[in-house]
């Protein structure tokens, strides 16, 4: 699967995600520790696709030309920031049935020191591609696929998976509710004087029983006036 011209053969609908800067280190053991199996190299190119991860030795030997592991297969992804050294992004990896691991061996621990930089990129990048991946092979599940958990990508069509970043959320607009485009011009009006605006206007009718009142106090100074003028 490796190639001299591109440095290895893609698979069908295959696309390059991420690319490492170089000089990007490897480690892969047993989680448990108890196995004697150990791949290792200090410098090397690691590619990030949407199917999976690809990692090839600067230098490489007849113990490791490659390695390679679908995305669905990688598990408690995380980045570590020592206060000395470079980043590094540790993971576990449940191999694939004669992949060169062996057998006994359920799941390695994986991790990748980013000497020049670059593991906070690869792994917002891997977390977006493997939750689409997720949901792809959800809806085959759901169209009756035969993916299973050796093989959870099987039945997946990665032409539809889509893989360009969501449009990022702009919290600043505040768009216009429906409620509050129909409001009419009164009831701000309204609003406006009752908070004692300016532009409150007084009004033009006498209250409720102003013209009464008025009738009866007239009469009143009337006939004290008649009072007065009989004494």
């Amino acid at each position: 699967m490796l190639s001299s011209k591109e440095g290895f053969v893609r698979l069908p609908n295959e696309h390059i995600i991420f690319t490492a800067p170089p000089r990007t280190t490897l480690s892969l053991k047993p989680s448990s520790g108890k196995e004697p199996f150990s791949i290792s190299s200090s410098s090397g190119n690691l590619y990030l696709t949407n199917q999976r991860i690809v990692y090839l030795p600067s230098q490489q030997n007849p113990a490791f030309q490659s390695f390679t592991t679908p995305l669905l297969h990688v598990y408690d992804s995380h980045v570590t920031a020592p206060f000395f050294g470079p980043n590094v992004w540790t993971a576990i990896v449940r191999p694939v049935a004669g992949g060169g691991i062996p057998p006994s061996i359920p799941v390695v621990e994986l991790k990748i020191s980013f000497k020049e930089g670059g593991a906070f990129d690869f792994h917002s990048n891997f977390e977006r591609i493997k939750d689409r991946l997720g949901q792809a092979v959800e809806h085959a599940r759901d169209q009756g696929s035969t993916a299973s958990q050796a093989n959870p990508g099987r039945g997946v069509d990665f032409t539809h998976v889509h893989l360009d970043e969501l449009p990022a959320y702009d919290g600043a607009r505040n768009p216009v509710t429906t409620s509050d485009s129909q409001q009419p011009a009164n009831a701000t009006q309204a609003n406006a004087e009752r908070a004692g605006g300016t532009d409150f206007a007084p009004p033009t009718e006498p209250p409720p029983g102003y013209e009464e009142v008025q009738q009866q106090s007239v009469a009143a100074e009337l006939e004290d006036r008649l009072r007065r003028t009989s004494s």
